[in-house]
C-alpha cells in the first residue's frame, strides 16, 4: 500500500501525478502557471481531468537564471498553502532538492517531497521524516542540480538505477521515513543520453522487482524528441507511448503535463490487465 498525506492508494492503482510549474522560464509550458491564478486554475483543471497528485515546482530543472533557495520558497510555499486550502482532498508534491524549502513546504501542507536531483541535499529525507511526508529517491548519475549530461557513461545503466535508488530509499527508511511512503524514480533524461532513457524504459521491470513503487516522469521529455524527431510541442503520442510502456511494466505513478490525455492511457492498462472494469459494456449484448 502507497501511502501520501491521509490517502492510501492499493497496489493495482495508477496514479497521474500532474506538473504545475511555478517558473517563467519552464521547458514545455515557457511560464504558462507563473502567475498565482494560472497555476490555481490549472490546479483546479488538473484535479477534474483525474490527477491524484500535483506536483509543484519552483526551479526549471534544467540550466537557466540563479534561484535562490529563498526565491524557490517564495514562488512555491504560499501557493501550496492556497492550493492545500481550496482542494483539501489532493496530495500535494513540491518538487525541491533544498531541505529549507521542502521543510516550509510541508509546514505549507505538502505531502510529498519530490527529490528530482537524487538526494544531492542529503537532508530532504531528515525533513521528510520529520513531517512523516513521502519521499522520491531518485537516479541522476551523481549530476548536481540544473546541469545537463555530458557524455555520461554506465557499465550498466539499469543496475546503477537500482543501486542507487534503492540505497536512497534504504537511507531514507533508516531516518524514520514510513517505508509505505517512499517511491523510486530512474529519471528519464537525469544524468542520461538517449540509448540510457530507452534501456531504462525497455527494463523497467527490474526496478519494479525491487518492491518499491515506481515514478516516472517521461513526459516531453528530450529522449521522446530525439527518439522521434519531434519538437517539444509534439511529442505527446511518444510521452503516451512511455506511460503505457512502462504502466505494463509496472510503474505507479505518472508525472505528467497531459493529464486527461494520460489518464485516459492508464484506465485503458487497467481494463486489459483486468485491475478495472470497462465503464459501460452493452456491445454484443443487446
Amino acid at each position: 500500500m502507497l501511502r501520501l498525506g491521509r490517502h492510501a492508494f492499493s497496489p493495482d492503482r495508477l496514479l497521474v501525478m500532474a506538473i504545475v510549474n511555478r517558473t517563467p522560464d519552464s521547458f514545455f509550458d515557457r511560464g504558462a502557471t507563473w502567475s498565482d491564478d494560472a497555476a490555481l486554475a490549472r490546479v483546479a483543471e488538473v484535479i477534474a481531468d483525474g490527477a491524484e497528485i500535483v506536483d509543484i515546482g519552483g526551479v526549471k530543472a534544467g540550466p537557466g537564471d540563479p534561484v535562490s533557495g529563498a526565491e524557490e520558497a517564495r514562488r512555491v510555499v504560499p501557493f501550496i498553502a492556497a492550493v492545500r486550502a481550496a482542494h483539501p482532498e489532493i496530495v500535494i508534491s513540491v518538487d525541491t532538492w533544498r531541505h529549507e524549502v521542502g521543510r516550509a513546504a510541508c509546514e505549507a501542507g505538502a505531502d510529498l517531497l519530490n527529490d528530482a536531483w537524487g538526494g544531492w541535499d542529503p537532508k530532504l529525507a531528515e525533513v521528510a521524516a520529520t513531517f512523516g511526508a513521502g519521499l522520491v529517491c531518485t537516479h541522476t548519475g551523481g549530476a548536481a542540480p540544473r546541469t545537463r549530461p555530458h557524455r555520461v557513461t554506465y557499465a550498466d545503466v539499469m543496475a546503477d538505477v537500482v543501486a542507487t535508488t534503492t540505497g536512497l530509499a534504504d537511507r531514507a527508511v533508516s531516518l524514520g521515513v514510513a517505508p509505505s511512503a517512499v517511491l523510486v524514480d530512474p529519471a528519464h533524461d537525469f544524468g542520461k543520453n538517449t540509448w540510457h532513457s530507452l534501456a531504462v524504459t525497455r527494463d523497467l521491470a527490474t526496478l519494479v522487482e525491487t518492491g518499491w513503487p515506481v515514478l516516472v516522469s517521461t513526459s516531453n521529455k528530450d529522449f521522446i524528441g530525439e527518439s522521434l524527431g519531434r519538437e517539444v510541442t509534439e511529442r505527446l503520442a511518444g510521452s503516451l507511448a512511455t506511460v503505457v510502456v512502462c504502466a505494463l511494466a509496472g510503474a505507479r505513478v505518472f508525472r505528467v503535463h497531459a493529464v486527461a490525455q494520460t489518464r485516459d492511457a492508464l484506465d485503458m492498462v487497467a481494463c486489459i490487465r483486468g485491475s478495472a472494469e470497462p465503464r459501460q459494456t452493452v456491445r454484443a449484448l443487446a
